[in-house]
């Protein structure tokens, strides 16, 4: 095998992995090798609804998705301007206890500098006329969210990034990583590269391929369904993306006259390599309860196709993002909960600056603090995965 050296070797293209690689060639970190044994977005990207909204935990979270938000329309005004849309993100519950949640969660949310308001039925209803919300005790609506085509955002990312020099090498087999004489080598098809940082961003494989170097994570694989219907009547082409935080069911706009609805969350650790890629029975009737309840004018939509994909969750349900304590060079781009598409990009724009400073990373690494991996010691385990969208009471109540 013909041995390359480089700077960067990152391990996966899905978008996490895709912008980073853009980034790192924006600060002439190189040179540095894109790979995938697949197409890039094959795995949980190209499976991904592409809801991108700031109602989430933390204000770095809003930041971080803020930041994203913002390149993705820069990115695809400039080459498929389709694959972004404002449409606003609306959430309710009929529990007047998640109710008073929702509200403390408004306020916290303008602390941020969130544009979020309250809503009332009657908005949800000019909104969504096929919808049912006589029960609805609260609503919070925030406008300046939007839907995405992460596929196509994958892509543009790789194209960019080959064109100021990264390397893309796809679709050949993975043979092994490992760490040899001071470096990371990656043995792929005919070649081994040889890197002095390799980031592993290959979503529900990622768990296995750490731990076949040595280095394990608290990552949990599981799997999540989604569909696209076709409503039987003519409705308007954009709405907001609503959730029903109760049923724990979202729906978003997907264009030429179709919806896209999820979460078909299971929640139990499942193997990526033999999980199935269609939609279940089980997914598909929790589906059609929910339409007959809250959405009646939706009912008697067609279904096109059901799909299911691999998220990755951890303990905490932040990602895992940064250098991997005790292991020099072997940087983590993991464990995103099912919100990879929503934060991909600012990720990606903080580690690449860090990877960017070399050893001298103490203070950018400030940058990626709250999901550093060496916040979890040695040895923790991977817990069950719980839902991301759906609302939990306490202290810090989460989405």
């Amino acid at each position: 095998m013909a041995v390359e050296r480089l700077e960067v070797v990152i391990l996966g293209a899905g978008i996490a992995g895709c912008a980073l690689a853009y980034h790192l060639a924006r600060r002439s970190v190189g040179p540095t090798v894109l790979y995938d044994p697949r197409t890039p977005a094959a795995g949980a990207t190209g499976r991904a609804a592409g809801v991108v909204t700031e109602q989430l935990w933390n204000e770095w979270d809003v930041a971080v998705t803020r930041a994203a938000r913002a390149e993705y329309a820069e990115l695809v005004a400039r080459h498929e301007p389709s694959a972004f849309t404002v449409n606003g993100f609306v959430r309710w519950t009929a529990d007047p206890s998640a109710a008073r949640v929702l509200s403390d969660a408004t306020e916290r949310l303008r602390g941020w500098g969130v544009e979020v308001r309250r809503v009332e039925r009657s908005e949800l209803e000019g909104w969504v006329p096929w919808g049912r919300f006589n029960d609805v005790a609260g609503a919070i609506f925030t406008p300046s969210d939007a839907v995405v085509t992460p596929s196509t955002l994958a892509e543009i990312y790789t194209d960019e990034a080959r064109a100021a020099g990264v390397e893309v090498e796809i679709g050949s087999p993975f043979h092994g990583l490992k760490r040899s004489d001071g470096a990371w080598a990656l043995e792929a098809g005919s070649r081994t590269f040889r890197a002095h940082q390799v980031v592993v961003a290959a979503g529900a494989w990622s768990k296995r391929l750490l731990a076949s170097v040595g280095h394990p994570l608290p990552l949990a694989p599981y799997r999540t369904q989604a569909a696209t219907l076709r409503p039987a009547g003519a409705g308007p082409e954009v709405f907001p993306s609503v959730h029903d935080i109760d049923l724990d069911v979202y729906v978003r706009p997907e264009g030429n006259g179709r919806i896209l609805a999820g979460d078909g969350t299971e929640l139990v650790e499942v193997d990526p390599d033999r999980t199935p890629s269609g939609g279940d029975e089980r997914f598909l009737g929790h589906l059609a309860e929910t339409f007959a309840s809250r959405f009646p004018g939706w009912a008697d939509a067609e279904l096109v196709r059901a799909w299911s994909g691999v998220c990755t969750s951890t303990p905490d349900r932040r990602p895992l993002v940064g250098p991997v304590p005790g292991a020099e060079g072997l940087v983590a781009l993991v464990g995103f909960n099912g919100f990879g598409v929503m934060r991909a990009g600012g990720v990606a724009q903080r580690l690449a600056t860090v990877l960017a400073a070399g050893e001298g990373s103490g203070r950018e690494l400030q940058l990626i603090a709250p999901v550093l991996p060496g916040r979890f010691p040695p040895g923790t385990p991977a817990v069950a995965p719980r839902p991301g969208f759906t609302l939990e009471g306490g202290d810090a109540p989460r989405f």
